[in-house]
């Protein structure tokens, strides 16, 4: 495996044609959800790129959920650079954002978690997370039956609680995608 040197920066406009690209070459093979144009342009802060030249190599966003958690997702690298650290230094740069942010936690689903691993991520029950399917997992063909992995990083561990409670079998975190307190209040 060859390292390549490369910055991240902050996607801008411009940069919508060729994420588009990338991120729906892999949605063609089933690996990632498609977006469109007007979904770039709604979330194209949330994106982040590493180009060599002209040439996009990755891309990558944190989509914020709560105040304290945000999800990776829309990672993708060129196929041909694969293995060269271009997602490594995507992932890296997303989470030193939400370091910035002072966030607890960031997670992704992902068929790749052995990659979420080695850069401190772990497997985690979707419970743990917050409600996301709601927003973006319906649309996708694979909603009924999805085979992604959930992982998560805990950034400030010692302020880290699941952001799901249960009342008589009601989830709070479904209804309102916030962390509540760790000591869950008693409703009567």
């Amino acid at each position: 495996m060859t390292q390549t040197a490369v910055s991240v920066n902050k996607a801008t406009m411009r940069d919508i044609p060729k994420i588009l690209s990338l991120i729906n070459s892999y949605a063609a093979k089933g690996m990632m959800l498609p977006r469109t144009e007007f979904e770039m342009s709604e979330n194209i802060r949330d994106f982040s790129v590493a180009y060599d030249g002209d040439v996009l190599l990755g891309c990558g966003a944190l989509h914020f959920y709560t105040p304290t958690t945000a999800e990776v997702r829309s990672l993708a690298v060129l196929p041909e650079v694969t293995e060269h650290g271009i997602g490594r230094a995507v992932v890296e740069s997303l989470a030193a954002e939400a370091n910035e942010n002072e966030l607890e936690a960031i997670f992704a689903f992902t068929y790749v978690p052995r990659f979420f691993e080695r850069l401190g991520f772990h497997e985690v029950e979707r419970g743990e997370l917050p409600l996301k399917a709601w927003k973006d997992c319906l649309r996708c063909p694979k909603f009924q039956c999805c085979d992604e992995i959930a992982v998560l990083k805990r950034l400030r561990p010692q302020l880290w609680h699941a952001p799901v409670q249960y009342y008589n079998g009601v989830d709070f975190g479904e209804l309102i995608q916030l962390p509540l307190p760790a000591k869950a209040t008693t409703f009567r």
